[in-house]
């Protein structure tokens, strides 16, 4: 087998589908399918499951995925190693970073590494907390930010900036007058519009409410949406409420197109993520000193 059919093998793995698989690898659909077919022809076992137009994993290609992806670390961390040799001027950084601090924190952080390190080739993947973290437990990503609370003990979890949590909906729904909310209006006052399980926006909403006395699965929760833009939108045009961070709703509250509901929320921390016992390359260190650097400066809070 090649290096070649390895990492198509475990985009497609990844993903259960063909098209979407191509496309991160930057190859034809007919490309990945013959590598596919012939790693398995050649080895006289099925990977997939073929059903109808979409692909699932059998059994043997559970197992060999683990295999598959531990050969691809070693890989890169092969490459890497030889490439901090001469100084960070080559060499892979796999970043994966959760929505929020992915879309309004961390680009111009990345944009400091690329022009301190152009010969080093930033791999970036957008996710949820939940992916992250996974990602940076399995190696799959060098290092992760998130904006949840990560509770696993191989992980180090360093904080970088506070950020507050908002509630916010449309500008002529009853809680856009000021008046202090209750944790049971939470429950019987206004339907609600949510990220998806596994958003750290989300968790540390259900976190604090519970701690208040609430039952996250008493909220009407009539919609979940993946982004924060489309729970954005979704609440400036109908009559529920949402929970979000102060980031991504800021600009559209200072506009007045969308109104904060006065129920305060602790704030939550953007953090950091790398593995305790995994090799340390120089540009995961180079980026996360970027990342302190930014969250120290005066405009970061």
């Amino acid at each position: 087998m090649t290096f070649e059919q390895l990492s198509i093998f475990v985009a497609v793995a990844e993903r259960e589908h063909l098209t979407r698989a191509a496309e991160a690898l930057r190859l034809t659909p007919s490309a990945v399918s013959a590598a596919i077919r012939n790693l398995e022809a050649f080895y006289r076992v099925a990977l997939f499951h073929r059903v109808g137009r979409r692909i699932e994993l059998t059994e043997e290609g559970r197992q060999f995925l683990e295999e598959a992806r531990a050969v691809l670390r070693r890989v890169r961390s092969a490459e890497q190693t030889l490439a901090e040799l001469g100084g960070l001027m080559r060499g892979t950084l796999v970043v994966e970073a959760s929505q929020t601090v992915a879309s309004y924190w961390l680009p111009p952080v990345l944009m400091r590494f690329h022009h301190a390190h152009p010969g080093v080739s930033l791999k970036f993947t957008l996710g949820n907390t939940t992916s992250v973290t996974a990602a940076v437990l399995e190696g799959r990503a060098d290092i992760g930010f998130v904006e949840g609370v990560v509770d696993e003990p191989a992980l180090t979890v360093a904080r970088l900036i506070d950020d507050a949590i908002l509630v916010v909906t449309a500008p002529d729904h009853p809680w856009a007058d000021g008046r202090p909310l209750t944790p049971r209006d939470l429950v019987d006052g206004s339907d609600w519009v949510m990220r998806e399980a596994g958003s750290g926006t989300r968790a540390a909403f259900e976190a604090a409410i519970a701690a208040r006395g609430v039952d996250p699965a008493d909220l009407k929760v009539v919609l979940e949406l993946p982004s924060n833009e489309a729970v954005l939108s979704a609440v400036r045009t109908g009559g529920s409420a949402t929970v979000v961070a102060g980031v991504a709703a800021r600009c559209f509250v200072d506009a007045a197109r969308l109104a904060r509901a006065n129920f305060t929320l602790p704030p939550r921390a953007f953090s950091v993520l790398r593995h305790k016992e995994r090799r340390v390359s120089r540009a995961a260190d180079a980026l996360e000193r970027l990342a302190r650097e930014a969250a120290a400066s005066p405009a970061a809070e």
